[in-house]
């Protein structure tokens, strides 16, 4: 144990485990040589039943790149005041994530000035590494977990998002260690494809769009005023290219003195710069939209969008520049954890690809028009990674070597497993979000029905997040308790 304490309404206690970096040739709950990384979890429990001998609980947390939650009490994260009242709950740090030898650009970094005189076995061992943070090195961490440090002792699983994804593989994988497994908001499409996923969410993301507009009709003027201020990320690549060419080869500086000479450049050039000096681009703006499956994400946009220009009361100027309290929370609403962004379309990657991936989401944003930079009225785009991010996010910019590679594989490992989850017996228990904006309900739904003892509540009374909030959780534990799925825990 690293640390024992409480904060109001609950007792934690910090741990950390080894375990390897690469499963390959490892078995969960053995020994095991090689280069490890550090698991990072969390016991929660409610202080009145710190003694107890309570059920487990593991909180497989959304992303991917998803740190467990940091709480404050037990209502700060809606699902955990019921969760303590029956479960010692485990929150791990998935690896690469929060405290479990977290990935990011120092890590890359790391990575190629291993193989400083060649960019190219740089590049290929940054992919590398990266491959080994999916989801089928996650679940098996989490099974050396519970074989090691819980006795073997079986217990629930609680999917939010991208955990229902990491939900099907620990069915596929172990589902001996597992009593029942709830989802919200978290089933993938079983067969995986990316481009699948995409065809459906742009659509949904127009509809999102237009919603916002409806309720806050002022806004379409303001997004238009803004974006007519912005450059597009081709009028920015151009721009750059043409500056690197005419004025900073010559100066053959180091890579901070070249990313500094950019930014005097653009800064130069009227670029619209966020405090960290990446360009705001209208596509970039585009990605607001990411909040919008989320409550009360419209308003938290709008207010964003209320600061946008700096002269007058504020009211749309065309002279107007934008204000830096604008571009401040703009730069926050839409950088993203570091593992986000560099392998969300590779959780749609099973086994041995028939294709590359190849910028899934780009390829389908490309056939829809109307997400052009140059559109008005401007649609937001949603949870959607494009090549643009890793050439103008400075915190993403160390990935992109290793993501021109990654997206031109097909070898990937082994996530689910369709004749074991059509043979499964754990009793599941999803909550299916109607207008779910990420993970499209249809094909959540489709895959339910081929997953077996699988039991579904669909609601369009919560977004995405509604796990979060006091209700989801103690309903799907009240289903499954009063069906008899949780027998074996008393």
């Amino acid at each position: 144990m690293l640390s024992k304490y409480h904060v109001p309404g609950l007792a934690i206690e910090d741990h950390s485990i080894d375990v390897p970096l690469d499963w390959t040739g490892h078995e969960p709950g053995r020994a095991f040589d090689g280069e490890t990384i550090k698991l990072f979890y969390r016991v929660v429990t409610a202080p009145e039943h710190v003694h107890d001998d309570l059920p487990l609980l593991i909180f497989l947390q959304g992303g991917p790149g998803g740190a467990g939650p940091r709480l404050n009490s037990p209502t700060s994260d809606g699902w955990i005041e019921e969760a303590i009242r029956h479960f010692r709950v485990i929150l791990p740090d998935q690896r690469g994530t929060g405290r479990s030898s977290r990935v990011d650009t120092h890590a890359m970094a790391r990575i190629a000035a291993a193989h400083d005189d060649d960019a190219v076995a740089g590049a290929r061992a940054q992919a590398d590494y990266l491959k080994k943070f999916l989801a089928d090195s996650i679940v098996r961490d989490f099974e050396h977990l519970r074989l090691t440090e819980f006795g073997g002792r079986k217990w629930v699983t609680m999917g939010q998002s991208y955990g229902g994804f990491l939900t099907l593989t620990t069915l596929s994988l172990f589902p001996a260690g597992v009593i029942a497994s709830f989802t919200t908001g978290g089933i993938p499409h079983v067969p995986a494809d990316a481009a699948e996923v995409y065809e459906h969410t742009f659509p949904r993301m127009v509809r999102k769009t237009t919603q916002f507009y409806e309720r806050y009709p002022q806004d379409k003027e303001r997004v238009a005023a803004i974006a007519d201020k912005l450059p597009t990320t081709a009028e920015v690549a151009e721009f750059v290219g043409k500056l690197t060419d005419s004025v900073l080869n010559p100066m053959a500086g180091t890579d901070v003195e070249h990313r500094l000479g950019v930014i005097a450049g653009m800064a130069a050039h009227g670029f619209p710069l966020l405090p960290n000096g990446d360009p705001l681009t209208v596509e970039r703006f585009q990605c607001l939209g990411g909040d919008f499956g989320m409550k009360p994400s419209f308003e938290r946009v709008h207010w964003i969008l209320d600061d946008a220009f700096l002269d007058g009361d504020g009211t749309v100027r065309d002279g107007s520049p934008l204000s830096d309290e604008f571009l401040s929370k703009v730069m926050a609403a839409t950088s993203s954890r570091p593992l986000y962004w560099p392998l969300q379309e590779f959780i749609y990657a099973n086994g041995e690809l028939d294709e590359p991936i190849r910028w899934a989401a780009q390829r389908v944003r490309d056939g829809k028009p109307e997400f052009d930079a140059v559109a008005r009225p401007l649609n937001f785009t949603g949870e959607a990674m494009f090549p643009w991010m890793f050439e103008q996010e400075s915190a993403l910019r160390p990935f992109r070597p290793a993501m021109d590679l990654l997206m031109e594989d097909t070898h990937f490992g082994v996530i689910y497993d369709e004749e074991q989850l059509a043979r499964n017996e754990v009793p599941l228990q999803a909550a299916v979000y109607f207008d779910d904006m990420y993970v499209d309900s249809g094909l959540q739904l489709d895959t339910l029905s081929r997953v077996g003892n699988s039991h579904y509540w669909t609601t369009n009374e919560f977004e995405h997040d509604g796990l979060h909030g006091p209700l989801v959780f103690k309903h799907l534990y009240d289903e499954a308790l009063n069906r008899g799925d949780l027998e074996a825990l008393f």
